[in-house]
């Protein structure tokens, strides 16, 4: 049985995050991508310029239809929108016996807020807790934890304040430091450290949403969390190599990369 993974987030209409490129990974990585939509956003290069969440019986229905008849290895959750929201899928992602990746998405690549700020208490006690592997950028670690990350120095006290909240491991993306681009993947024993050259390409929407999607990919196929991050950083950067200019403002990644001459 080929490995099964579920998403639980939103709609891009243009294509480049969210469900479309959580899919797309999934697929570019050999595991079957099936999907809960929570929210609906009109999005494109330049922004997002509306959402639309849905309700919690529609994505509980949603997430149980799937779970109940085909199952699932892995599940990675991106944007969750509210507070009602956060504590449903928190909820089933822990009556569920499976690999959690947790992307605790706050703003947009463009900086339009995707979560709620009442919804962050939510995150660090319902949602966090229930992750297999918790992967914030920089701005999300300092949305939920206060931890400010300047240098590379900074990124353990970061680990160590998201851990607080009890997701097994912990994966602090530093891609917005300048210089070398440093990640940190901890469970607060053993301690990884990941660098890629930073390329000299804007494109590169839908990042966050791709790296989590591999990352819960791996852990469909069986690798150990510290592998399943080796190789979904492999498979990023390629994509972040890659990006492509589409419409007027910040293109996405290419999730197709490794099929291309």
């Amino acid at each position: 049985m080929i490995p099964r993974v579920l998403t639980v987030a939103g709609s891009d209409s243009g294509g480049g995050a969210g469900i479309q490129a959580d899919l797309k990974t999934m697929l570019a990585l050999g595991v079957h991508g099936m999907s809960v939509i929570t929210a609906v956003t009109a999005q494109n290069s330049l922004g997002v310029q509306g959402a639309w969440e849905l309700p919690v019986e529609a994505v509980r229905a949603q997430y149980r239809s799937v779970v109940d008849d085909i199952g699932v290895q892995a599940v990675k959750t991106g944007m969750l929108a509210s507070a009602e929201l956060v504590e449903a899928v928190a909820e089933l992602i822990s009556g569920t016996d499976a690999s959690a990746v947790v992307d605790p998405v706050g703003v947009s690549k463009h900086g339009d807020p995707l979560l709620a700020a009442s919804a962050l208490d939510s995150v660090r006690t319902k949602l966090l807790p229930a992750a297999t592997v918790a992967t914030p950028n920089l701005d999300e670690v300092a949305q939920l934890t206060g931890v400010r990350v300047e240098s590379e120095d900074d990124l353990r006290r970061a680990a160590a304040a998201v851990l607080e909240y009890g997701p097994r491991w912990v994966l602090i993306k530093g891609g917005h430091l300048p210089g070398e681009a440093v990640d940190l993947l901890t469970d607060g024993r053993d301690e990884y450290r990941y660098r890629a050259p930073r390329h000299d390409n804007r494109h590169t929407h839908g990042t966050g949403c791709t790296l989590a999607s591999a990352v819960a990919s791996g852990l469909a196929k069986g690798q150990s969390v510290p592998e399943a991050v080796t190789a979904a950083k492999e498979y990023v950067t390629g994509a972040i190599a890659a990006g492509f200019a589409l419409g007027a403002g910040i293109g996405p990644v290419d999730h197709g990369w490794r099929f291309r001459d």
